[in-house]
This record gives C-alpha cells, sequence and structure tokens, in this order.
C-alpha cells in the first residue's frame, strides 16, 4: 500500500472459529458457570438462541493490548490507562495537566476533550465518560468521548455453535470432602462450559477521528502522534486475534482454526461496510455494495478478502504503511 494513503475508515466481516473456549459467561449458579447465549432471527425470520461473545469483552482485550504497545513505545499515556485501570483517566491526570500546561485553557468541555486526546492514547481511541468536574470547569462534568473502534457481539452462526459442560474438581491432600476452615480450602467441585463453533463477527475503526476533538472539530495533536496511534490501534487489534486474553484462558485458551472474510477500507468519509457473517452472501453484500459506493466517489473503497489469520495479518501489515484520513 502506497504510504501516502489516507484511511478514513476500516471494516471487517468475517467467520472466526473458536473451540473449546469460555471467553464470556454470564455468570454461575450454585456451582455451574453458564454460557453467554443470546437469541437473534436467522435467514429464514426464525429466533435462534446461540452463543456469544459481547462486544465489551474483545474490547477489553483490545484495550489491553494497546496499553502495553503504548507503553512499550512511549505513547501517551493516563496513569490510569497505564497501569490497566478500567476507569482509564482521572482527575489527578487533568489537575496536572492544566498545571503544567498553563497555555491550555479549562473553561469548556471542548477543553476537557483536547486535554485528555493529548493525555492518553487508550482514552482517545478508546472512549470514555469522564464524570469529574475539572477544576472550576462547571462544563467538564459527564463530557463523552466516542470511540474510535467498535465491536459488535460475536455471536454463533445458527447451526454452527455448541455449549458442553464438564466437570473439574480442585486436587487436595486429603479429598475426603471436608472444606476446611476457609471457604477455598478442601475439595471444591464445579461444573465449566467448554464452546465451539463458528462465529460471526464484526468491528469496525474510524482512523479519520483519532486524535479528532468532536466538538472542537480539530485535532490538538501532532500528525505524528496521530499516526503513531493508528498503527498502535491497527496492531492491538491483531493482537486481539492472535492472542485473545477473554475469561478463563488461563486453562482454556481458544483454539482458533479459522478465521476468513472480509476488510473493507475507506479512504474519504464515505463509510467502509459491513455485513454480519450471519448473512450467508455476506461477502457477495460488501462487494455489491463497494462498487455502488465507488460509483458515487471514484476509487474511494478497496475491499482485501482473506482465509486465514495469516491472510489477515498481511493485510494489516499493509494497511499500517498508510497514514489516517484527516478531516481539513
Amino acid at each position: 500500500m502506497d504510504q501516502n494513503k489516507k484511511i478514513a475508515s476500516i471494516s471487517i466481516s468475517g467467520e472466526i472459529t473458536l473451540n473449546l473456549h469460555s471467553l464470556n459467561n454470564e455468570g454461575g449458579e450454585g456451582n455451574q458457570i453458564i454460557t453467554r447465549q443470546v437469541t437473534i432471527v436467522d435467514k429464514n425470520g426464525e429466533p435462534q438462541t446461540v452463543n456469544a461473545i459481547s462486544g465489551d469483552m474483545f474490547k477489553h482485550i483490545a484495550a489491553v493490548h494497546l496499553a502495553q504497545i503504548a507503553k512499550e513505545r512511549s505513547l501517551s499515556l493516563s496513569s490510569y490507562a497505564e497501569k490497566l485501570n478500567p476507569n482509564r483517566i482521572g482527575k489527578e491526570d487533568f489537575e496536572n495537566y492544566f498545571k503544567n500546561n498553563k497555555d491550555n485553557k479549562n473553561e469548556s468541555s471542548a477543553d476537557i476533550v483536547s486535554a485528555m486526546i493529548d493525555i492518553c492514547t487508550v482514552c482517545d481511541t478508546n472512549g470514555i465518560l469522564i464524570t469529574d468536574k475539572i477544576g472550576d470547569n462547571k462544563n467538564s462534568s459527564n463530557t463523552p468521548r466516542k470511540s474510535t473502534i467498535e465491536f459488535g457481539w460475536t455471536v454463533g452462526i445458527p447451526g454452527k455453535n455448541n455449549t458442553e459442560s464438564y466437570l473439574h474438581t480442585k486436587l487436595v491432600a486429603d479429598a475426603s470432602g471436608v472444606r476446611g476452615e476457609g471457604s477455598n480450602e478442601g475439595q471444591n467441585i464445579f461444573h465449566r462450559p467448554a464452546n465451539h463453533g463458528v462465529y460471526a463477527f464484526v468491528c469496525s475503526i474510524d482512523a479519520y477521528r483519532i486524535g479528532f476533538n468532536d466538538i472542537s472539530r480539530s485535532y490538538p495533536i501532532s500528525d505524528e502522534k496521530r499516526n503513531n496511534r493508528y498503527k498502535a490501534l491497527l496492531q492491538s487489534l491483531l493482537s486481539s486475534f492472535i492472542n485473545p486474553q477473554g475469561a478463563m484462558t488461563s486453562t482454556q485458551k481458544p483454539h482458533i482454526t479459522d478465521f476468513k472474510g472480509v476488510v473493507s477500507v475507506s479512504e474519504n468519509l464515505i463509510p467502509a461496510p459491513t455485513i454480519s457473517a450471519l448473512n450467508d452472501n455476506y461477502l457477495e453484500e460488501i462487494n455489491g455494495i463497494t462498487e455502488n459506493l465507488n460509483k458515487i466517489e471514484p476509487n474511494s473503497i478497496e475491499v482485501k478478502n482473506f482465509n486465514g489469520l495469516s491472510e489477515l495479518s498481511a493485510i494489516f501489515v499493509d494497511l499500517m504503511k498508510a497514514e489516517p484520513y484527516k478531516i481539513s
């Protein structure tokens, strides 16, 4: 890909095959861990209950990878994000920022968003709701920052997913059934799910919004910082496929046996098209949409098919050669 190419948005639509995983659960009832399931409508209009992994889970996995990549590359991070605190940014980060950058004003919500973008790579790209009032700024409470990366539910394709439950016991020196004085002592018996299936995955990145203040409609950080964050964000997403770190991965690391689909890329503000793999014809649909959009704006959308993580990683490497689009 041309190094001068500007990428406005990226969408991934695909089918990922996961075996023997328990990445997302509803919780527990007694000694039974319950698999997370959702109800969808199939191609015939019939409701189907299928296994699911919430977008929150995949976003959490990607955000952790991003924070670690940012720290390794010395990209700016808040004190919370650096420690992988899910709150991401604190009042102290803002107070220190305005104290050390006296030329920056703290008079409006736009000022708070600009400061947040400058302070933290993770907050900028993954979004945050700032609930604290910063200093004397009465407008700073409940200031939102919309994420530049969005994940849908990863849902089992009807007829191609299932779950089983396995009995687990803890190895103890004396398995007589006596629990001991502590709640974690003695023998514990519980049932754990192991899920398998082909799942529909959707994700999109608005690269043009990296470093963009939606309130002031400006970029408070340099093009170099935006470019570095763009590359780190792409790598964090790729790392999420290569090494998903969700629930129970210490003993039930997913067996990822296949990932195929399409990456659509937009070079302007026409959104990169996304159609879920719940539709058997999603590849044809995306190609058809791309053809029509390119009639409106020639050469605005490019489609890249992939069959396996190896081909997907090659696409990501190519995308990292480009730069994020900038609204002039």
